[in-house]
């Protein structure tokens, strides 16, 4: 033996008699010391060295034979030591994973960050019906019924698709039955089942402008072209439509990001549109529900008897983001070629929420809930109208009958000291989350104001947030270009 081997096997014994073993501790001993032996393994400091004989090892360290005994065992079917045969037990050589562990950053909590104050869309998470949801979802699987275990439905849980419909006549006006209703993973498999089904008939789909930018990459997922168009005071305007653009996706009953309702001559008008040019209307009606005054305006679909539009709705903004789980309601002519495209691929919403979701409902306690965050935004909204009350001259403080967040156009004096883009950027340098309304355009010449988003947040909260911006908004209006 070489006296660089004698060193090695000198440090190996003198770290073996340094290992200590906790007999109160929740792992067994053998588990232990198999770590600990592990551990100097990967040090790569003793490849070729023999360890002590089994009775000899335990005998210094005070455990039982078979202590060590099932710790070699364990090194040796992980191949970090081989036994000779007559000849002992040695730590292996060579082995590529013999390195110490690289030092890496603790995960990033990035994607996990709260959200900063006036992110628009977020409801109120603390507010999620954690204990109804909970029974709800243990009823349906502690003794699932048979139909929850055969094949499913590629159009979704049929009693969910009934408690949509019952759901969808009460507060949206709009009469369909449950075999209309498919249930989607959210907006982007929406676009995926019409555009796979070939209901949108050539290439392009009008949409609103300013509107969600997101839209923009699920319709040009989809394969098709949007074509954005300017909207006014009114809303979506149908005699702007270019020739030879049969689809189009709307939010009458509350445009985003600016919060106009569709008059009813205009809805008529793009009903007509569509009748004339054989088209489909997509009416995305996102969060509705949340009207503060009267009830909520009766949707497009309804008003067309689901002929010509199809009408998407999702339970993201009414329950949770995490929830996942959106539906379409199709005119009855479109009913096969969706199941025939759904039959081929599968669909891609999760099951196992549907029954929750629909005894959820079926029991009343959605609607309760629905009538409570309306409430309680309604007093958010309020709220943070009077605390920005002092910035009146520079942005419209006009409060929004429906929704959850609002846009608030930047008047002269302000507009002419800086940009809805450049309040954003500093605001993001004050720990606020403001949206440029100019951002949510694609045209040309686009509109300025700050979308504000009041939901997911608390009065003190929004009053701290709103001190802040009243503050950014102030000193930004006193010195132009800064």
């Amino acid at each position: 033996m070489s006296n660089t081997d004698k060193n090695h096997q000198s440090n190996l014994d003198a770290a073996l008699l340094a290992l200590t073993l906790d007999r109160i501790a929740e792992h067994p001993l053998h588990l232990q010391l198999s770590e600990s032996l592990r551990a100097l393994v990967l040090t790569g400091h003793y490849g070729g060295q023999r360890l002590p004989a089994s009775r000899v090892f335990a005998g210094e360290l005070g455990v039982s034979r078979m202590t060590v005994i099932s710790a070699y065992d364990q090194l040796i079917a992980e191949g970090y030591l081989i036994a000779r045969r007559g000849d002992g037990t040695y730590i292996a050589k060579h082995l590529p994973h013999l390195v110490a562990p690289v030092s890496r950053p603790a995960p990033s909590t990035q994607m996990t960050r709260p959200f900063l104050p006036f992110h628009p869309g977020i409801p109120d998470q603390t507010a999620f019906p954690h204990r109804p949801w909970a029974r709800h979802l243990e009823r349906a699987w502690r003794a699932p019924e048979a139909r929850l275990l055969a094949q499913a439905d590629p159009f979704g849980w049929l009693v969910l698709r009934a408690a949509i419909a019952a759901h969808l006549a009460a507060w949206r006006g709009l009469d369909c039955v449950p075999e209309q209703v498919v249930i989607t993973a959210g907006a982007w498999d929406g676009f995926d089942i019409l555009s796979g089904a070939g209901l949108l008939r050539g290439q392009r789909l009008a949409m609103e402008d300013p509107g969600w930018p997101t839209l923009y990459r699920l319709i040009e997922h989809a394969g098709l072209r949007p074509v954005p168009l300017r909207i006014d005071t009114n809303g979506f305007v149908s005699t702007r439509i270019p020739e030879r653009v049969a689809n189009a996706v709307v939010t009458p009953s509350r445009h985003y990001p600016t919060g106009i309702a569709m008059p009813l001559a205009r809805r008529l008008e793009l009903l007509h549109w569509a009748k004339t040019q054989d088209g489909l209307i997509i009416e995305d009606d996102y969060d509705s529900e949340f009207r503060y005054q009267g009830q909520p305006l009766p949707s497009l679909a309804g008003l067309d008897g689901l002929r010509r539009v199809v009408y998407m709705g999702s339970f993201s903004k009414l329950l949770s983001p995490s929830l996942r789980i959106g539906y379409l309601v199709l005119p009855e002519a479109h009913l096969n070629p969706v199941r025939a495209y759904l039959s081929a691929i599968g669909a891609r919403a999760s099951l196992l929420p549907q029954p929750a979701l629909a005894s959820f409902m079926e029991s009343g306690e959605f609607a309760t809930h629905l009538r409570r965050m309306r409430r309680i935004y309604a007093r958010r909204q309020a709220w943070l109208l009077q605390e920005l009350t002092p910035v009146s001259d520079l942005l419209d403080l006009r409060p929004d009958a429906t929704g959850m967040h609002l846009c608030l156009s930047l008047h002269p004096k302000l507009r002419a000291a800086t940009t809805d883009q450049e309040l954003a950027a500093q605001g993001a340098t004050h720990g606020l989350s403001l949206r440029a309304l100019s951002t949510q355009a694609k045209l040309p010449d686009p509109p300025q104001g700050l979308l504000l988003g009041y939901a997911g947040f608390t009065e003190e909260q929004l009053a701290q947030a709103a001190s802040a911006l009243v503050r950014l908004l102030r000193y930004s209006a006193r010195h132009p270009g800064e």
